[in-house]
C-alpha cells in the first residue's frame, strides 16, 4: 500500500506477558507478538496457477526473508530486546495474491518507563513503548495502527487475558498514538502506546506502614513507665528510632536515588518525629522530678539534711537499695 510515494506498513501487537517492572532502573519488560503488514507489488502472484486453498497466502521460508525487502523497525525506547528462538527462530511471513505481506515475529522487550515517584507508593505511572523506522524518513515509508477486533473492542494492541502483575493493575485499554519524530535525519513516521498502570498499596501497608504506625505507638509506652527508670525510657526511644531506621532502609533498597521525596519518606518523616518528641520529652520529665526534690528539700530542709547521707544526687534523689 503506497501513501504519496511512501510503503505503509500497519502494526498490531498482542501482549502475552507484562512485568517485571522495575522502579529502580525505571524499566519494563513485555512478551509479545509484533506484526507487521505492507504491500510489495513486485511480489503478486496468481493465486488460481498455484491451488485454489491459498486464499490466506502462501507461508514462506524463512530463508526468503534475505531475498525481499522488509521494515527497518526498531524499538526507540528499547533497551534490551530479543527475539525468541527456541526451537526455531520465533517468525512467520506470509505472502497474500496482492503482493501483501505479513511478518510476525514473537519478541521479549526491554522498555524505559520515565517515572515519577513522589506519590510512591500511592502513585500511578504511564509506560510508553516507541517504535519506527531506523533509517527511512516519513517520505519513504509511514506507520499505521492496525485495528484488530477481540470481543467486542476493536483495538491495535491486545492484552492477554492471562495478564497478571503483581505490584500493578492495569487500569484502562492502552493508549495508541501516531506521530512523528523531528531529528537532523528528517521526520521519522511513529507508532507509540502507553500503558496506565496503577500501583498496588496492600504490600507497602504490611511491611511499612503498619510496622512504622506500631513503632510509633510503642514509643509511648514510655510516658506509663516511671519517671525515675530513666534507662529504661530512654532504651525504648531509641530501640524504636534504630528499628524504624531499619525498616527504611528496607523500603528504599529498590527506590532510585531521586532528588525529590516521595509520600513514603514524608511518612517516615513524621514517624520520626514522633519517635524523637517521645525522647525529648523524657529530659523535660526528669527536670520537673527534680525540680520537685529541689522544693521539698528546701521546704523541709531538717528531712533534706537527713537525706544527705542516705540519698545520692544533687537533689537529695532516694539511693538505690
Amino acid at each position: 500500500m503506497k501513501e504519496a510515494g511512501a510503503t505503509v506498513i500497519t502494526s498490531y501487537i498482542n501482549i502475552r506477558s507484562m512485568g517485571p517492572i522495575s522502579e529502580l532502573h525505571m524499566d519494563y519488560a513485555l512478551d509479545l507478538y509484533f506484526r507487521q503488514r505492507w504491500q510489495d507489488p513486485r511480489l503478486r502472484y496468481d493465486m488460481f496457477n498455484i491451488s485454489n486453498n491459498m486464499s490466506a497466502g502462501l507461508i514462506l521460508s524463512m530463508r526468503m526473508l534475505d531475498n525481499i525487502w522488509k521494515p527497518d523497525t526498531y524499538f526507540i525506547n528499547g533497551k534490551g530486546s530479543y527475539m525468541h528462538t527456541l526451537t526455531t527462530p520465533n517468525k512467520l511471513i506470509r505472502l497474500h495474491p496482492n503482493g501483501e505481506i505479513l511478518y510476525s515475529m514473537r519478541l521479549t522487550v526491554k522498555a524505559s518507563c520515565p517515572m515519577q515517584l513522589r506519590y510512591f507508593p500511592m502513585d500511578e505511572q504511564i509506560c510508553p513503548l516507541i517504535f519506527g523506522s531506523y533509517g527511512y524518513p516519513s517520505s519513504d515509508i509511514l506507520y499505521r495502527w492496525k485495528q484488530v477486533t477481540t470481543g467486542i473492542e476493536r483495538s491495535p494492541v491486545v492484552i492477554s487475558t492471562n495478564v497478571t502483575l503483581s505490584q500493578f493493575n492495569l487500569t484502562t485499554s492502552p493508549e495508541v498514538r501516531r506521530h512523528f519524530r523531528i531529528t537532523r535525519r528528517g521526520n521519522f513516521s511513529v507508532l507509540s502506546v502507553y500503558f496506565h498502570l496503577v500501583r498496588h498499596t496492600g504490600f507497602f501497608i504490611i511491611q511499612v506502614y503498619l510496622p512504622c504506625s506500631l513503632l510509633v505507638v510503642l514509643s509511648w509506652v514510655s510516658f506509663w513507665i516511671n519517671r525515675e527508670a530513666t534507662a529504661d525510657r530512654v532504651s525504648l526511644g531509641i530501640t524504636a528510632v534504630l528499628t524504624l531506621t531499619t525498616l527504611c532502609h528496607d523500603s528504599r533498597q529498590d527506590l532510585p536515588r531521586v532528588g525529590y521525596a516521595t509520600a513514603l519518606d514524608y511518612f517516615i518523616v513524621t514517624c520520626y518525629s514522633f519517635l524523637i518528641g517521645s525522647i525529648v520529652e523524657l529530659p523535660q520529665s526528669a527536670d520537673d522530678q527534680f525540680s520537685a526534690w529541689d522544693r521539698q528539700w528546701q521546704s523541709e530542709p531538717e528531712s533534706g539534711q537527713a537525706c544527705l547521707s542516705g540519698c545520692s544526687g544533687a537533689y537529695g534523689r532516694p539511693s538505690a537499695v
